[in-house]
């Protein structure tokens, strides 16, 4: 049943958006700040041969770098100035969420409200500019090592000095994405930070397109096969639009009040439990576990004999981690359940909810107040987290398998592209409508002449 927010969300009138000059404002800001981006992407490091990087990236396909690669729009792949993208804010921010939530001096400070937040997130700064520059350090490193190993040296001078600029240069790109994600909040329209990822991941779209229809064309791949998979992509994203608006609405109930006509009545609500509590970092989280060992083995393959026990592990370890192999995707699948359900555990705590609603008077009926209301809670997300975590396994391990099957490469439709992509698309719609539906009842407000008269 829709609710009433979507049913004045469907009555909304497009015509209304060209006087929206703000919202228009907003947008084209949006669209700028992403075009800036995307060159980005194509400046590279100083001191990087690009043609023979693109050789030695070629050899390093299926680690964690096509996950980095993925999201920063390729620009790993170039070796560009944002090489790195904002994966270290995520990450660090992911680590900040967990310590706020075992660490009592950060829990204290996750209550203070605003001063709080502000704090945190000057945190989640400070551990992004650290973890940029350990992981400037080894691609730098392992940049130069691989390149000395495979006969081609994509760095031109390698040395101190080259690891410092581009651990400087990379650290100078990823807060300068992390700053322009703050001006896309503040001034365009919906998350700067998701927006980035997403046009990362979107820039990808046109050459998988290419490819797939190149293959069409040359009979590499099938008609069908290209027809499967565009029906495959068309049905998963319509499942995770589905799932992703999916909630568990439990019905509060507040004690009767007099009213201004002296009636006793009583407030009801609902509070919403998403399916997807987790949303998009348990399979964030499994695949960078699972191909972090498979890249670390891809750069020390060169430097081992396969006939030494080492040399026998690394290869037998590339060959089980693979996409697509049945012991990846068994893993894979077990690490997204496990993150769903601790990751859900981290962001949503039953027992404040239900000391929160038992300070507001509120209570869920049949159910008592205080630790009755905790248990409920906690049972009940239980339940809706074993469905949130079915679906985003299934939504993530289907590709995985397809890739198997077919042999077409499809990180950009990946699973986790995917939820991002259309998370992302769905709430920048939302806030799109909600400042549309302002500026629909300013116009209401003034064809009705209820503005205050100057006086």
């Amino acid at each position: 049943m829709a609710s009433r927010a979507d049913n004045i969300a469907s009555n909304l009138s497009l015509a209304n958006f060209s006087k929206a000059t703000e919202l228009k404002n907003r947008i084209w800001f949006t669209i700028g700040a992403l075009i800036v981006f995307r060159f980005l992407s194509f400046v590279p490091l100083p001191g990087v041969n690009p043609l023979i990087l693109e050789t030695l990236y070629s050899k390093t396909q299926g680690g964690i770098l096509d996950l980095f690669n993925t999201f920063s729009g390729g620009g790993l792949q170039r070796m560009s100035l944002i090489a790195l993208g904002v994966m270290p804010y995520i990450t660090a921010s992911i680590v900040v969420q967990l310590a706020a939530s075992l660490h009592p001096a950060l829990a204290s400070l996750k209550k203070e409200g605003e001063s709080g937040r502000k704090k945190l997130n000057q945190y989640t700064r400070y551990g992004a500019v650290l973890l940029t520059a350990i992981q400037g350090w080894f691609v730098a490193s392992g940049l130069e090592a691989y390149g000395a190993s495979s006969g081609l040296q994509a760095v031109v001078m390698p040395g101190l000095v080259f690891r410092i600029s581009a651990v400087i240069s990379l650290i100078g790109g990823t807060m300068f994405l992390l700053w322009l994600g703050e001006q896309i909040t503040s001034r365009g329209i919906g998350n700067g930070t998701s927006l980035i990822i997403m046009a990362g991941i979107v820039a990808q779209m046109p050459t998988f397109i290419a490819n797939l229809f190149e293959g069409g064309r040359s009979g590499s791949i099938s008609g069908f096969t290209i027809a499967g998979l565009v029906a495959l992509l068309v049905a998963l994203i319509l499942g995770i639009c589905f799932f992703e608006r999916a909630t568990r609405r439990l019905l509060i109930q507040y004690p009767k009040r007099a009213t201004q006509k002296g009636m006793m009545q009583a407030d009801r609500s609902h509070l919403p439990l998403k399916l997807n509590t987790a949303g998009v970092i348990p399979p964030i989280f499994a695949s960078s576990l699972l191909l972090l060992p498979l890249t670390i083995t891809q750069f020390a393959g060169n430097s081992v004999s396969a006939d030494t026990k080492l040399g026998s592990f690394v290869i037998a370890l590339n060959q089980y981690l693979a996409h697509g192999k049945p012991v990846y995707m068994v893993l894979y699948a077990l690490g997204i359940i496990f993150f769903s359900f601790f990751y859900t555990a981290v962001v949503f705590n039953p027992e404040e909810t239900a000391e929160n609603l038992k300070k507001n008077g509120g209570f869920i009926p049949g159910i008592r107040p205080g630790k009755n209301t905790a248990t409920y809670l906690d049972h009940v997300l239980t339940r809706i987290t074993v469905i949130g975590a079915a679906y985003i396994t299934i939504v993530c391990v289907v590709p995985e398998w397809v890739i198997a099957q077919t042999g077409v490469h499809l990180f950009f439709a990946g699973g986790t592209s995917l939820l991002i992509v259309v998370n992302v698309t769905v709430d920048t719609i939302t806030q799109i409508q909600s400042h549309l539906l302002a500026h629909q009842y300013g116009d209401l407000i003034k064809k009705a002449k209820l503005k205050g008269r100057m006086r």
